[in-house]
C-alpha cells in the first residue's frame, strides 16, 4: 500500500530539480571547510563527500551513455575549495546535459530491472543529491529541511527500488514483521515487507532519513520494534 506525493507532483520536472539541487550543493561547498566531518558517513570529510557525489554523477552518466555500470570515476586533482567546487559543477552539468539530451525512455543500465531507462537516473540523481546536500549542510551545522513531497518520493524510491534490490543482492533479509511508514505532513502511507506490520510515524523527511540511517529512531520517538527494522540495510 503506497500513496504518492499527490496530483500536483504526479509528473515532477526531474531535470529542473536536478539542476537546482546540484547548484545548491555546489553553493554549499563553495566556501565550506572541506575538512569538516560528515556525521552520517563515518570517516568521511566534506571533501570526501564532494568527490563521492561528483563520482556518482559521472558513473550515472556512463550508465546512460554506455549502458553498463563498469566505470571508475577519476578523482579531482589537487586544489582548494574553488577548484573542487568547479570540478563538481563540471560533472554535475555534464550529467544534466546527458540526461537532457537522452530521451527519458531510452534504454540505460539502472539499479531497477523494472525501469531500464535513462529516465530512472533523473529521479535517482535528484534524490542522491538531495540527501548528500543535507549531509553537507548537517556537517556544517546548518541543515535545511527537505521539501515534504520530495522526501516522501524518496521514501517511495527506497520502498520500490532500493529495498527490493538490497533483498535481491542478499544484503538484507526480507523485513519481518513488515514496516509501515506513515507521513504526518503529506498523504503518505507505505509498507515495506509482508504480513503483520509495525508502524513508524513522522514527517516525510524524518522517515526518509531514518531509511537512509541519517536519524536516530530513539531520538525521533519511533516504536522500538520499528526502530529495529529501520536499523537494517533497507537502502545501500
Amino acid at each position: 500500500m503506497a500513496d504518492g506525493p499527490g496530483p500536483t507532483h504526479e509528473a515532477p520536472d526531474w531535470l529542473g530539480l536536478l539542476r537546482a539541487h546540484t547548484d545548491r550543493f555546489a553553493d554549499v561547498i563553495g566556501d565550506a571547510d572541506l575538512g569538516a566531518a560528515v556525521t552520517f558517513c563515518p570517516g568521511w570529510s566534506l571533501r570526501d563527500l564532494v568527490i563521492h557525489l561528483g563520482g556518482v554523477h559521472q558513473w550515472a552518466a556512463h550508465a546512460v551513455v554506455e549502458g553498463n555500470p563498469h566505470f571508475e570515476p577519476p578523482e579531482p586533482g589537487e586544489g582548494g575549495r574553488s577548484a573542487l567546487a568547479a570540478w563538481y559543477r563540471h560533472h554535475a552539468s555534464s550529467l544534466v546535459d546527458v540526461l537532457t539530451l537522452t530521451p527519458a525512455d531510452a534504454p540505460a543500465w539502472t539499479l531497477h530491472d523494472q525501469d531500464p531507462t535513462a529516465g530512472f537516473w533523473r529521479r535517482r540523481q535528484v534524490h542522491e543529491t538531495v540527501m548528500h546536500t543535507w549531509d553537507a549542510e548537517e556537517a556544517l551545522g546548518v541543515p535545511r529541511p527537505i521539501d515534504p513531497w520530495l522526501a516522501w518520493d524518496g521514501v517511495l524510491e527506497v520502498t520500490d527500488v532500493m529495498y527490493p534490490r538490497q533483498v535481491h543482492l542478499g544484503r538484507v533479509e526480507p523485513l519481518s514483521p513488515a514496516l509501515r511508514l506513515v507521513a504526518t505532513d503529506v498523504a503518505g502511507d507505505v509498507t515495506i515487507g509482508e504480513g503483520e506490520s509495525v508502524m513508524a510515524r513522522g514527517r516525510a523527511e524524518v522517515l526518509l532519513r531514518l531509511l537512509w540511517h541519517r536519524a536516530d529512531p530513539d531520538a525521533e520517538g519511533v516504536d522500538p520494534r520499528a526502530g529495529a527494522l529501520l536499523s537494517a540495510a533497507v537502502a545501500p
